[in-house]
This record gives structure tokens, C-alpha cells and sequence, in this order.
């Protein structure tokens, strides 16, 4: 039925200002008997929808390019080399997962894919190798508990982000979880972004220091700011930045933007990427491009404009019901006692590198070490129970970090919270250390993938965590991320140590190497990495520890890696290592390539056996 523009705005405004006044931005925590989750974001018939689909395109009916648009538009991502199978990703709005969630998941690994899930860095939970004719099985028990696919992929909206810390660390200004599911809400199915230039990301955080707000096309940071003598909420916002072949740092749109005014500017910002985005060069067609050749001033101007043309024609005034009544918990949880049993081993080690403590006393988040992302359904399940016995709230958050928070712990528990992860292998310390590294998919599962960047961040996680690196002060604030190709899916670009694979050539044979660069940051002072060097896959965990000892040894006594590191690619050094030339000199012997006769396993990437090779697939982020 058609319906003017302004008949259009005011039906989704009204959605959009219900969404905000079902979800009080109060920190209350559920009470320990109220695990459902808040929004049921699933379609049944969506499920229904995707299996006569597939039926046609089987059949001959349905153009490949058209089903690939269908397929990715609800959350189903082309697998390496083959039109057989799917990775199902599945949206998680402000990371927020539930016990029964957590348990549908494991069942689902187990039914349809590979019996374990894998968390990606944008709060997703993925699915991998799964047969085309079951995505539709997942996507009905998707529903069971409230969950869905819908434009997890695809050009349109993709998960609203919003930093697990968000409500508990002690730098925010207000929570702005509440805001990030609002926009999730409203975004969903909306005919606005169905069919966008290319995907687009929302990224809320809690403060400077807990997020990535720089490097999406719109970063929120909450604040609070003094109007008329009254405090009025709003947010920092940044546009237009992004990682990827080539990457941008975002622009401040400007000082405030009350609160009242976010729809408004999320709506005007999609709708000129919709209208100006370039839909012919898939390579060039996010919207940090468009804000690049238009200039940031251009575009912002466009921006201002643009919003106030859809203030002005909207009827329906939006307000938000914000409670700004303080934190509290709704029937605490208190299950420690006297049990006779002695402290575990590690159990300090832990809780100094997976804990952070909350801004309410007394209770502390806690971040699980998993490798490269990946969690067994067994785990899963135990992760379930963990979350109904010992959080307040009584659910889990995935992080930017391709972790899981279980938040609201109290600090009397921990000994016990510990114990228990030990028994199903989730209490590996180091998830807030440089001993956990970023690995996107790799050539595990990706068509565009070079080298194995996944297996690669669980090896140098193993050796680290072995050689107890988590343990070092002076490391603790850095970071290794890891992508499989340019593409920058695992980060690298933000890294304080960011690796990229490719593959290089030696007479006919081939072997994995990796660019690794330095610098890159995602804090306050966000810059991107400065490269170095080609490294050979095989010398990638030597080199990283060659960084280290020059650093041990050059280091003034208030450096740690990070700043040393980030005074050498500013050209503020005060060591001996002046410049990325120096730390370029220092690793060229890791680059030495030895014949295959002499050393086969330098030509094999991790997890493989067999000769490398650089074939990839199509990709599917612009399809």
C-alpha cells in the first residue's frame, strides 16, 4: 500500500519512541527467576520464507545473484569454495544473550553445523558449515527463543553495537544499552535500509577507552551536559569511519547531540548514504568513501541539513522516558559460602587478567578467554547455568573482543565462578592481555580469505599464555589482531600489533606470509597502523616476540609496549629505537626464506598439511 513520506516517518517514529519507552535506560538488574529475554526480535515465517526459497534456487527458478542478495539480506554468508553450505550469523543487539538462548545455540551447533559456535568482534554469534536446506531449521529454532539472522548480512543495517561494559564501568556517563536496542528495534525489517549501497554499523559505547566509536559509519559515546541548570543527556556522535582495504577515522559531527535528536540524525545520515553511496564500484561503496570524496565539511553540512528537513517533517515529536533513577540490583544473588574446599590454582592469575570491577561495589565483570572465538556446545550449556547462578542480571554479553562478559558477579563468588569455568575449559586467564588475540575466520570458512588467521591467534594465544605474558604489566595494555586477507575483518588496522595475510613466492613454491603493522589504536586517540614488513606465517610468533625483548630493553621506566610502540610511529621516540626503519632492520632476518627441501613446514600455513596456494571465492560483503 503506498503511503506518503510523511505517513511513513510518523509510523516509524512512533515505533521507534515506543521502543524507548518500553526500554526504561534504568540499570535495574532482572531478578534471578526472570531470565527471558526483553525483545523477541524473530519472524517465524521468515524461517518458512528461506526454505522455499532455497527450493527454487535449487530448482532452477531463481537466478544465483538474486538468492545471494535473498540469503545474505537474512543473515546466511557464502562458506569457502562451495554454494553447499552457509555460516548463519546470528544478531545479538548490544551483545545481550540469554541462558535458554545460550542452550538453543548449543542444540542448534550440535543438529546443524559443527558442534561449536564461534563469537565474532561485532557481538555476533556465528554458525559455520551449514548445509544450504538447513539454514531454515536454524532459523525456526532461532525463534524458539527470540532470536534471528534477519540482516546480519547483506546491505542493509547490520547488528547495533554497544559496549559490553556498558552500565557497569565506572568512566560512563549514562548506560547506553538501552539506546543501542532501541535503534537495533527500529532499524529492523525497516523498509529504510533494505537495500542500501552497502552494509551499515551503529557502534554505542560507554566512554572513550571501551570502544571502537572511531571506526564505524555511526560511533556513539554518551554524555551528559548542563542545559538551563539541568542535566540533559546525549551523545558525542562520529561519522563516516570504518576499517576495511582502505580505512578512515571517523569525523565528531559536532560538540552534543541531545537525545532527542539521535533518531533524527540516524535517519538523515542513512538516508543520504542511500542516496549518494556509490552502488556501481562494490570495492568503494561504504559510506566512509562517499565522506571522503565529498569532504568531511560537505558532508557534514549535508548531515545538519538533512536532519533538520526530517525534524521539520515529522508530527510526531519524540521523547524519551528516561528513569534516572541509580543503579540497583533486584534481588542480589548470594551463593558463597564456607565449603571446605581451598583456593584453586590460577585463580589469581585469572582474576587479575579476566576481571574488570564494576562501578557498583562489590561486583565485578568477568571476560571468558576463548580462542579465536569459538565456544563448544557443551560450553555453551554450562555457560547457561553459570549466567542463572551467578549473575544478578542473569545474562551474558559478547564483547568487541570475540569474548563473552558475564556480568554482576559478586566478588565473593569469584573463587567459585572460577572453579566452575575450570571444569568445562573456560577459565584460561589473559582475556583482557595482549595473551588474547583477534583471528578473524580465515581460510577456515571465508572465500576471500589468504592465510589462516583464526588457527594463527589461537597459536600465539597457546605460546603466550605458556610463556605467561599475561602476567606482565608492561604488556598488558596492548593488542594482537589478526585478518586473513586486506580486508580487515579481524582489526589489524587498530592493532597495537595487526598482522594481514597474503602469500609469497619462492621459485614455484609458495608459502603464507603476513604485513604486520604497528600503532594502530581504537582509544580516545584512535589512529590506524603504520606498516612494517611482510612476515613469513611461520616466523609470525618469533617476530612478535623479537618486538618484545627490543622493547624490554629499550624501555624508559614508565613505558609499556603500547606507548613505546606508539612513540616510535609518531616520531616522539626517546630510546634507541627511533623509527619503524629500526624496527624494520631488527625483524628483516625473520624474513630470510629457506628452500622447501630444507624446511617444508615454512611453506604450509597453520592447520594445514598441505602445499599453500592464494585461491579465493567471490566475496559476499557487497553482494
Amino acid at each position: 500500500m503506498y503511503c506518503d513520506e510523511n505517513t511513513f516517518f510518523q509510523k516509524f517514529i512512533s515505533k521507534f519512541k515506543k521502543a524507548y519507552v518500553n526500554l526504561s535506560s534504568t540499570v535495574v538488574k532482572p531478578a534471578r527467576d526472570s531470565k527471558a529475554p526483553k525483545i523477541n526480535w524473530a519472524r517465524v515465517e521468515e524461517a518458512e520464507n528461506f526454505a522455499k526459497t532455497v527450493k527454487l534456487f535449487r530448482q532452477g527458478k531463481i537466478d544465483s545473484d538474486s538468492f545471494r542478495r535473498f540469503r545474505l539480506q537474512h543473515g546466511a554468508y557464502g562458506t569457502r569454495m562451495t554454494d553447499d553450505y552457509a555460516m548463519v550469523r546470528i544478531k545479538l543487539p548490544a551483545g545481550e544473550i540469554y541462558p535458554n538462548q545460550l542452550e538453543k545455540l548449543a542444540h542448534l551447533s550440535e543438529a546443524f553445523s559443527i558442534g561449536s559456535a564461534h563469537v565474532s568482534t561485532r557481538q555476533n554469534v556465528q554458525l559455520h558449515w551449514v548445509i544450504l536446506e538447513d539454514v531454515s531449521e536454524i532459523m525456526r529454532g532461532l525463534t524458539d527463543v527470540g532470536l534471528t539472522s534477519r540482516e546480519a548480512c547483506g546491505n542493509a543495517v547490520r547488528n547495533v553495537m554497544c559496549s559490553p561494559l556498558a552500565g557497569v564501568c565506572d568512566a560512563e556517563e549514562f548506560d547506553a544499552t538501552t539506546y543501542a536496542i532501541a535503534t537495533a528495534k527500529f532499524f529492523l525489517r525497516n523498509p529504510l535500509n533494505q537495500a542500501l549501497p552497502r552494509k551499515f554499523k551503529f557502534n554505542f559505547t560507554c566512554c572513550e577507552k571501551h570502544g571502537m566509536v572511531r571506526m564505524t559509519d555511526v560511533g556513539l559515546i554518551p554524555q551528559i551536559r548542563s542545559v538551563d541548570g539541568k542535566p540533559q543527556r546525549g551523545f558525542k556522535i562520529f561519522l563516516g569511519g570504518g576499517l576495511g582495504n582502505k580505512s578512515f577515522v571517523g569525523h565528531q559531527l559536532e560538540d552534543f547531540t541531545p537525545e532527542e535528536d539521535l533518531l533524527y540524525t540516524s535517519i538523515a545520515v542513512l538516508r543520504i548514504f542511500d542516496r549518494l553511496g556509490d552502488r556501481k564500484n562494490t570495492a568503494r561503496n561504504r559510506m566512509r568513501y562517499l565522506v571522503d570524496q565529498m569532504g568531511w565539511e560537505q558532508f557534514q553540512n549535508l548531515v545538519l541539513k538533512e536532519r533538520a528537513v526530517v525534524r521539520a517533517t515529522q508530527s510526531v515529536v519524540v521523547t524519551l522516558d528516561i528513569d534516572d533513577a541509580p543503579a540497583k540490583i533486584s534481588n542480589p544473588i548470594k551463593i558463597s559460602g564456607s565449603d571446605g574446599k581451598s583456593i584453586p590454582d590460577g585463580f589469581s592469575r585469572w582474576r587479575k587478567n579476566n576481571t574488570y570491577e564494576q562501578k557498583q561495589k562489590g561486583y565485578h565483570s568477568v571476560s571468558l578467554t576463548l580462542e579465536a572465538g569459538d565456544i563448544t556446545a557443551s560450553q555453551l550449556r554450562v555457560l547457561a547455568d553459570v549466567c542463572r547462578e551467578f549473575s544478578a542480571e542473569g545474562y551474558a554479553r559478547t564483547g568487541f573482543n570475540q569474548d563473552v562478559l558475564i556480568r554482576w558477579i559478586q566478588e565473593s563468588d569469584l573463587v567459585q565462578l572460577y572453579s566452575r569455568l575450570l571444569e568445562i575449559g573456560l577459565a584460561n586467564p589473559g582475556s583482557i592481555t595482549m595473551a588474547h588475540p583477534v583471528g578473524c575466520s580465515g581460510t577456515t570458512s571465508c572465500n576471500l580469505a589468504l592465510t589462516n588467521s583464526h588457527r594463527l591467534a589461537k597459536e600465539i594465544q597457546r605460546k603466550f599464555l605458556d610463556l605467561k605474558l599475561d602476567e606482565d604489566n608492561d604488556l598488558r595494555d596492548s593488542n594482537i589482531k589478526i585478518s586473513g586477507c586486506p580486508n580487515s575483518c579481524g582489526q589489524h588496522e587498530i592493532a597495537t600489533i595487526g598482522f594481514f595475510g597474503g602469500g609469497g613466492r619462492n621459485d614455484k613454491d609458495m608459502y603464507p606470509v603476513y604485513q604486520l603493522s604497528l600503532g594502530g589504536r581504537s582509544d580516545g586517540e584512535t589512529m590506524l597502523g603504520v606498516n612494517v614488513l611482510r612476515i613469513p606465517a611461520k616466523r609470525v610468533i618469533p617476530a612478535i616476540l623479537k618486538i618484545i625483548e627490543t622493547f624490554k630493553a629499550d624501555k624508559k621506566p614508565n613505558d609499556t609496549l603500547k606507548s613505546w610502540v606508539h612513540k616510535i610511529v609518531t616520531g616522539h621516540s626517546d630510546s634507541n629505537t627511533k623509527s619503524i626503519a629500526d624496527i624494520k632492520k631488527i625483524l628483516l632476518p625473520l624474513t630470510t626464506v629457506p628452500s622447501i627441501a630444507d624446511d617444508k613446514d615454512f611453506y604450509a600455513d597453520y592447520g594445514s598439511d598441505s602445499s599453500y596456494h592464494t585461491r579465493t571465492g567471490k566475496g559476499e560483503c557487497a553482494a
